[in-house]
């Protein structure tokens, strides 16, 4: 469908109480327009740009703005062809009238009038932007081009013409100016105006060349071509050193103007009358209290929250807003309506206060602009009382007396004053209350590898508070599980709700959200100990300017949006925190990146309590500063607050004991339960609890949570997991049958195959195992050298040592770099007890290539125990127990080591434990021939 919608957007900004037609006019075009070149054959080749033609001109006299398009387009292929089978034209009939002058196929040297015999555009009214919160009124034009064929060209004229009453004869516009790499045969922006008006005109886009003449009494303006590309800037520099691609002109002298017009528009007097609705809310916010800025709180309040916002556009909407009795009536409004509620509401309660435009989409490019009504998208209050002023803005929400001194997120404004105005700053600093305050309470008592119960209650105020409260009275609950579950994963990274719920307390403006539930320990191992970052404001800094072209050395870094934040982080550790300290910046009080970071920590009694505060202070980072503040973050994110757990502390497999003897598992498998009954249909949470089953050792209890998942869906994954709890609780019948059951689903998946052949190398089908692992071998490819490892480990465990090491040389042969076919070796010639030397070679290379690996350095202990260095092997054993303390062969191996050093109970320890953690680690030893 041909979109007219982009080619006149920028009349858009016009509006008018002129009532014209509601029916396009169809009318040669205006003697003004000077006609576009002829289109050549040249402009029809394949290889020439998609667009033909295209001319906007426009003639600004006597407060009317008389927009001219003619457009042309060729059918190059069936896809724009599709596009253009039906053209649509919208415009605002309260603001002018929509005037075709041509509509027309060109084929070759046929010129097919598409307006002939009468055919006309129909017109429908259809409120496209409702969803937006947005009525303007705007009628749509629309027409089949019927005959139209891949080669055409669709030419199309039209002119809508704007008066706005609301200017009192002063004109504006604007309109775009292509840019490379956009292709267009022939592009002409032209602007004409009488030379006895005062218009002034402005470009901004580097190499712009416009030409101004002066022909019978009119100055005429002509942009041709298309502009050169644009220079880059960074997307963190401030919006004033962007170069809108755009040429605008103006009647307006000034600012001062500007805001002279516009102040008519605010008018106050004889707004409320005696006896009125409006007049009764005026008396009881003043019988509520005496005080001016109680008062201006409580009107603000009231237009913040009886009234909700609706863009009214229509019937020169665009610049008057609807009188203050309607809007009480409607209940609705837009920034217009509302600041003239609010206004007409101060001035019957004696406050000193004034409209002020802003620009809330252009910010601080408003001050190199031209002096156009058209800058501003946004209107609110400016009060003053008792010298002090404040910014009252009736379309944000949740405002009340505590905020009442907050200033807008704008950084400059025009006030509108009968005497006129300039533009004026406004001031940069946080809000009074923050926007966001997070309470988090995290419970680790159980141990640092199981999973961490949460709580948490975020408050948010404003209109993200107003938003949430609307939200939780119209969705579902799980559509309100998900908005919440959405909250708390941003905050804590991923979680598993347990319960939650949203409130909204008018009085406060305050949207609170709670929730419990779980989420995967957030512990990491890093320099040998279990580490937990609590930092939360310093490492959500974003600041990576990038400054390297000489261009953009001068501008600054914007910071980003105004925001105060505030967490209070409460973790309860295991042992009574006993071994347990603190690392990096405990404490803050100093600015970073245009941040005011606070944060207080302290660590006793097995709790550590952590308040932070971040606050934005400045708008951007000036370009002198720009690197001593990338160095500072750098240096923070350094020290980022962690704790750090002591360095004995217990095995997974020890915490998960504890745990059941202290009764801390009984929280974490109610919130499982909680999880599941939420959502009983849900894979994932079975899947979850499962793996927290798993992680304890309780293998039993983990097999049914499977099942549940595999009932909702069969997944390759599950039913070689639940295969392999079947192999370690004893019952290869179904640990057999979930293999088939996977194979079924990918017989080709190499975790497949694997799985089925170590099952029938352990069930004595020797030759099905390696048949069905040649067969992979024999194909080929990018992962025959994993199929070659796999058939190494299959004939070593069958004892063919030979054709085992063959097998893993081969592989290797292809891929001599791999820390993992280096191990596999390793491994290989250690448990059969061949070629000892160079298996020391392989692990130490692995070992290298790895980083230090604790597979691999199990390998190499392996390696020491079979040439009875017990020492070195009980070194590289400890090294990898103090990484991996529940690494099942590093604590079965060297129980057997402390058996034959005489250290019994401490080997009987070690092994126990290994078989609870690994039921068949005794199985695999003995085909090694190694046995406690």
């Amino acid at each position: 469908m041909a979109r007219w919608g982009w080619s006149v957007g920028a009349w858009a900004l016009l509006a008018s109480t002129a009532h014209a037609g509601e029916t396009p006019l169809y009318q040669p075009a205006p003697d003004w327009v000077k006609p576009a070149p002829a289109i050549t054959p040249a402009q029809l080749a394949p290889a020439a740009p998609l667009f033909v033609l295209f001319d906007n001109q426009q003639r600004l006299q006597d407060g009317q703005v008389w927009g001219y398009v003619d457009r042309a387009t060729r059918m190059a292929s069936a896809e724009v062809l599709a596009q253009s089978g039906t053209l649509t034209i919208p415009w605002q009939p309260s603001n002018g009238d929509l005037i075709v002058h041509r509509v027309e196929i060109v084929r070759g040297t046929d010129h097919i009038d598409l307006l002939a015999g009468g055919k006309r555009f129909t017109v429908i009214r259809r409120e496209q932007q409702l969803e937006q919160r947005e009525v303007n009124g705007v009628l749509t034009a629309t027409m089949p081009v019927e005959g139209l064929r891949i080669g055409d060209l669709l030419r199309v004229a039209v002119s809508i013409t704007n008066r706005d009453s609301a200017l009192k004869g002063q004109v504006q516009t604007s309109a775009p100016l292509p840019v490379t790499p956009f292709r267009i045969g022939y592009a002409r922006t032209r602007f004409v105006w009488p030379v006895a008006d005062p218009v002034q005109w402005k470009t901004y886009a580097e190499g712009a060349k416009p030409v101004v003449t002066t022909t019978g009494g009119y100055r005429d303006l002509t942009v041709e071509g298309i502009l050169p590309k644009q220079p880059d800037i960074p997307t963190d520099a401030p919006v004033r050193f962007a170069r809108p691609t755009i040429v605008e002109a103006t009647s307006f002298a000034g600012w001062s103007a500007v805001s002279k017009t516009m102040a008519a528009l605010y008018t106050t007097a004889g707004l409320i009358p005696a006896g009125s609705p409006l007049a009764g809310e005026v008396a009881r916010i003043k019988a509520a209290s005496a005080d001016p800025v109680t008062r201006a709180a409580q009107a603000l309040e009231l237009v913040q929250e009886k009234i909700r916002y609706l863009f009214n556009g229509m019937d020169g909407g665009n610049y008057r807003p609807q009188a203050p009795a309607e809007t009480w009536t409607l209940r609705y409004g837009d920034c217009k309506a509302k600041t003239l509620l609010l206004l007409a509401l101060l001035h019957e309660l004696n406050i000193d206060a004034e409209a002020a435009v802003a620009p809330a989409q252009a910010g601080d490019l408003i001050a190199g602009r031209l002096p156009m009504p058209g800058a501003f998208d946004h209107v609110m209050v400016k009060a003053m009382i008792g010298g002090e002023t404040l910014w009252l803005d009736g379309t944000a929400g949740g405002t009340r007396l505590v905020d009442i001194h907050d200033v807008p997120p704008f950084r400059t404004v025009l006030p509108l004053r009968d005497a006129g105005a300039d533009l004026l700053p406004v001031p940069f600093r946080p809000d009074t209350r923050a926007d966001g305050e997070v309470t988090l309470d995290l419970d680790q008592r159980a141990g640092v590898t199981l999973p961490t119960l949460m709580s948490v209650s975020m408050k948010f105020r404003g209109q993200a508070a107003s938003m949430i409260g609307l939200a939780a009275e119209q969705v579902t609950a799980d559509q309100r599980r998900e908005m919440v579950q959405g909250l708390v994963t941003k905050l804590v990274g991923d979680t598993r709700l347990a319960d939650e719920k949203i409130a909204y307390d008018a009085a406060t403006g305050f949207a609170t959200v709670t929730a419990t539930g779980m989420l995967t320990t957030p512990w990491r191992q890093e320099r040998e100990r279990r580490r937990f970052t609590l930092d939360r404001v310093v490492g959500q800094i974003e600041f990576t300017p990038d400054r390297i072209r000489p261009a953009w050395r001068a501008m600054p870094v914007i910071v980003g949006a105004r925001e105060r934040l505030v967490i209070h982080t409460r973790l309860h550790l295991p042992q009574d925190g006993q071994g347990f300290a603190l690392g990096g910046d405990q404490t803050l009080g100093e600015t970073i990146a245009g941040r005011a970071i606070k944060r207080n920590t302290t660590l006793a009694a097995g709790l550590v309590t952590v308040d932070e505060e971040s606050a934005t202070v400045v708008p951007e980072i000036a370009a002198p500063d720009v690197a001593a503040t990338r160095a500072r973050l750098a240096l923070a994110d350094t020290r980022l607050l962690e704790v750090v757990a002591p360095a004995n502390l217990p095995s997974a497999y020890a915490s998960a004991v504890a745990a059941r003897r202290s009764g801390t598992l009984k929280p974490i498998l109610t919130a499982y339960a909680k999880a599941i009954e939420n959502d009983p249909g849900d894979k994932d949470v079975y899947l979850n609890r499962a793996r927290f089953f798993d992680g304890i050792y309780d293998r039993a209890a983990a097999i049914p949570d499977l099942g549940k998942a595999l009932e909702i869906e069969p997944e390759v994954s599950t039913y070689l997991w639940r295969a392999n709890l079947y192999d370690q609780t004893g019952d290869p019948v179904k640990q057999v049958a979930d293999l088939k059951q996977a194979a079924e689903l990918d017989p080709a998946n190499s975790d497949v195959v694997g799985a089925m052949a170590g099952y029938r190398i352990d069930h004595g089908e020797q030759a099905q195992a390696l048949a069905m692992v040649q067969e992979h071998v024999d194909a080929g490819g990018k992962d025959a050298g994993s199929y070659l490892a796999m058939k190494a480990d299959l004939l070593a465990k069958a004892g063919r040592k030979d054709e085992a090491l063959a097998a893993i040389d081969a592989a290797l042969a292809d891929d001599p770099a791999s820390a993992a076919l280096l191990n596999s070796r390793c491994w290989i010639k250690g448990t059969l007890g061949v070629q000892l030397d160079t298996a020391l070679k392989d692990c130490s290379r692995s070992i290298e290539l790895s980083s230090g690996s604790t597979a691999v350095i199990d390998s190499r202990a392996m390696v020491y125990f079979r040439l009875n260095r017990l020492d070195e092997a009980m070194t590289d054993l400890g090294t990898a127990l103090a990484t991996s303390p529940d690494q099942a062969a590093s604590l079965y191996l060297r129980g057997i080591i402390r058996a034959r050093q005489g250290k019994l109970a401490e080997s009987k320890v070690d092994v126990a434990t290994a078989r609870a953690i690994w039921p068949q680690v005794d199985r695999e030893y003995a085909r090694w021939g190694i046995k406690p």
